[in-house]
């Protein structure tokens, strides 16, 4: 129906609430049948108003929260005869009994007599209230793994319609063995039969043997489950199943059995899957069957990463890519359904690290990397003191593939990697975290997201702090070229964060640090780089009026072997603060002469390089410059720079600078009287390239601007991205 169809898509979507229960409440319009609000968070009284009108025949209210419980549902059922009387299907694994559950008649699930599946899984469901759904004329399967209970005998009065045991996990078994193996001997009509992780006593091996050797023992199983008994050998199962034709599953994660001929040929098993650790395909199916049982799957994952981390590179790229995919997918499905288990979590990251680093992740499906990567975040959320598992996350997502193409909350994913720098003392982690901050701005985001990257100060100030950390020991690494280079990034026509960097003593650092790294040209581009975007913003020109800072730059503009971007940038600082006027300049007037004079003279010699050199998201700081009234030397040096990435890259700026009617000013500073010769003739230049017809270049991408303008850096995420098998020696636990 299609309104159990709309309830369990808003439960599997997460929006299903006490709110939006509540159009469920009449059953005028909208008429539940198969109901499903499986891991809704549901309070008592929304689910009995809204389930109380229907006519129920199944019911799946597992793993739901907000304090619902088992006798909430049963008495919600009670109160509605019809529910109460064609209820054929129950699910409430994992949620708590609740108060007077099976003290009066109308609690009890054996009110119920239409009842053919139970599963109660998880629950504190104890002998008593197994004995209750026994006698339910028409059970048929029943699940009562990781219970209280303690004897079995009560199965005994439903062995004439039990057709489905799932016993996993029984740790509170107390019976003897002999009367064990009577109650499991009577159940004649059982298909399937789990009794992997069966708490046993000692002698428990002697139980599972008989059972497995007794002859004509369950003639009607197709299915059975006994991962985790560690005495169990091939020989056992090869016997058990070769008297058993029929049989389609077969559990044997944690075992000593699985790895035999008879199971990894598939000539043998023609219809029968295992569920092991011997090869890929027995780990998947583990991964598929046991998504809910934090052990199992935490083995199975182990079992995986072993798998896959060196991944046969002989095999045939559709196999490989099929293998990939399916894997990936399982283990997401994992990591969803164990959230909050921290082996489990640290077996899933470092197994989605396998999955798709180098080029494995090339040929997935983006749905399905975004949602690995939705995961590998929430499990930076949830465990941020936890080194190993932050350390397979990163490694992660330091891919450049998937930060490029993979949509997903940047921001969500730069306040996890600053607030694991906060804590983080690691050198190697630390590395990581700031490249994966760098790459999240590589692919050169919008203004917009810019603007929310550099809104909060936390980020700056964490960042400023690990250059001055590497500052103050004399360090150049990759470390302090990510942070300098992210800097830049997020200032970037980002005012906010240009307020930030000078309230957090940004100036003051950056001033010391030309002088320290006077000698590193891509550190010092870094640095101007930065104080270039400031400059832009017109309310902090006045924090850049510095003397000191303004005959370090004159001494850059011309001077001998200093790299042609150091001089660029330079020049923008200081024609910026030219453009504002000699009534807001508050340094000696004759030093303002000088840096007019010379800026010009510099840039005259300056000479266009054969690499692109730097890139702009639009030319809007660069139109106040080119108007008529400002200096020679500030319009010379904006029409350099606009000249310089038209040339290199036509058919992308050339488009932006007609689109934003740039055009139109450098035409006008054409025409204008007043133009000096030498800014006219660099405008005729844009105008020319702009409007020619001829083939141009092609656009590279917005990452291959970055990896132009942030070479070092950008060399050195290269250097980490290649070195994660190196970090990850222990990924899991």
């Amino acid at each position: 129906m299609l309104a159990d169809q709309l309830l369990r898509r808003m439960a599997e979507e997460g929006v299903l609430n006490d709110r939006t229960i509540g159009v469920f409440r009449s059953n005028e319009h909208l008429r539940l049948c198969c109901v499903c609000v499986r891991a809704a968070r549901l309070s008592a009284e929304a689910f009995r108003l809204a389930m109380q009108p229907h006519r129920l025949q199944e019911l799946n209210a597992s793993r739901v929260r907000g304090g619902l419980t088992v006798s909430d549902v049963l008495l919600s059922l009670a109160a509605n005869t019809e529910s109460r009387d064609n209820l054929q299907r129950l699910d409430l694994s994992r949620l708590e009994m609740g108060e007077g559950c099976l003290v009066n008649q109308p609690l009890s699930f054996s009110a119920m007599s239409s009842l053919r599946t139970v599963h109660l899984a998880g629950t504190e469901l104890e002998d008593s209230g197994l004995a209750d759904i026994c006698i339910l004329p028409q059970l048929e399967a029943l699940d009562i793994s990781s219970t209280r209970v303690t004897d079995l005998t009560p199965l005994l009065d439903c062995q004439a319609t039990l057709k489905s045991l799932s016993a996993h996990d029984l740790r509170h078994l107390e019976m003897p063995e002999t009367r064990l193996l009577l109650v499991l001997n009577r159940l004649e009509g059982l298909r399937h039969l789990d009794l992997s992780h069966l708490c046993l006593s000692s002698d428990g091996v002697g139980v599972m043997q008989q059972l497995l050797e007794k002859p004509g023992i369950f003639p009607a199983l197709v299915s059975l489950d006994v991962s985790g008994q560690r005495e169990i050998t091939n020989d056992m199962m090869e016997s058990f199943l070769k008297g058993r034709p029929h049989m389609n599953f077969v559990g044997l994660l944690g075992t000593g059995a699985g790895f035999s001929d008879f199971f990894t040929a598939n000539s043998n098993l023609k219809a029968c899957t295992v569920a092991g650790e011997a090869n890929i395909g027995q780990v998947s199916e583990a991964l598929r069957r046991y998504c809910e049982r934090e052990c199992c799957i935490h083995q199975a994952l182990v079992h995986l990463g072993d798998l896959t981390t060196d991944l046969d590179e002989a095999q045939p790229d559709v196999l490989k890519a099929l293998i990939l995919f399916c894997e990936l997918q399982l283990v997401t499905m994992a990591m969803k359904n164990n959230e909050k288990s921290l082996h489990v979590q640290v077996a899933a990251t470092a197994c989605v690290f396998n999955l798709t680093s180098r080029t494995n992740s090339l040929g997935m499906p983006i749905y399905l990397l975004r949602n690995a990567v939705h995961h590998l975040l929430t499990a930076m959320r949830n465990f941020p003191n936890q080194e190993q598992l932050q350390r397979n996350c990163l490694l992660s997502l330091c891919n450049e593939w998937i930060l490029h193409n993979v949509p997903f909350d940047r921001f969500d994913g730069a306040q996890m990697v600053i607030t694991w720098l906060n804590i983080c003392d690691d050198p190697d982690l630390q590395r990581m975290a700031v490249a994966m901050y760098y790459i999240l701005v590589a692919v050169k985001p919008t203004t917009e997201e810019t603007t929310q990257l550099g809104a909060e100060a936390f980020m700056v100030e964490q960042l400023l702090g690990i250059v001055q950390e590497r500052a103050s020991m004399g360090i150049v690494d990759a470390t302090l070229r990510f942070a300098l280079s992210v800097l830049w990034s997020l200032t970037d026509e980002c005012p906010t964060a240009s307020h930030h960097f000078i309230q957090c003593h940004g100036l003051e650092l950056y001033q010391e640090l030309l002088e320290t790294y006077h000698r590193e040209s891509d550190i010092q581009k870094s640095i101007l780089g930065l104080l270039n975007n400031v400059a832009e913003v017109v309310d902090l020109r006045i924090d850049l009026m510095d003397e000191d800072l303004h005959e370090y730059l004159l001494s850059l503009l011309d001077g001998a072997g200093v790299d042609i971007s150091v001089r660029y940038f330079a020049g923008g600082i200081l024609a910026h603060l030219l453009s504002t006027g000699e009534s807001n300049w508050t340094l000696d007037l004759d030093l303002r002469d000088i840096i007019l004079r010379k800026l010009h003279s510099a840039i005259l010699t300056w000479t266009t390089p054969e690499e692109e050199m730097v890139s702009y998201r639009s030319f809007r700081p660069f139109y106040p410059l080119l108007h008529s009234s400002q200096p020679t030397s500030v319009q010379l040096w904006a029409a350099w720079a606009v000249h310089l990435v038209c040339e290199q890259n036509a058919s992308l700026y050339a488009e932006m600078l007609q689109e934003e009617g740039g055009l139109d000013i450098v035409k006008e500073l054409i025409t204008h009287p007043d133009t000096h010769d030498d800014v006219r003739r660099l405008a005729e230049g844009i105008v020319g390239i702009s409007e020619t017809d001829q083939e141009q270049p092609v656009q590279e991408g917005k990452l291959q601007c970055f990896k132009t303008e942030h070479a070092q850096a950008y060399r050195a995420w290269c250097d980490i991205a290649s070195e994660g098998h190196n970090f990850c020696t222990s990924c899991f636990l």
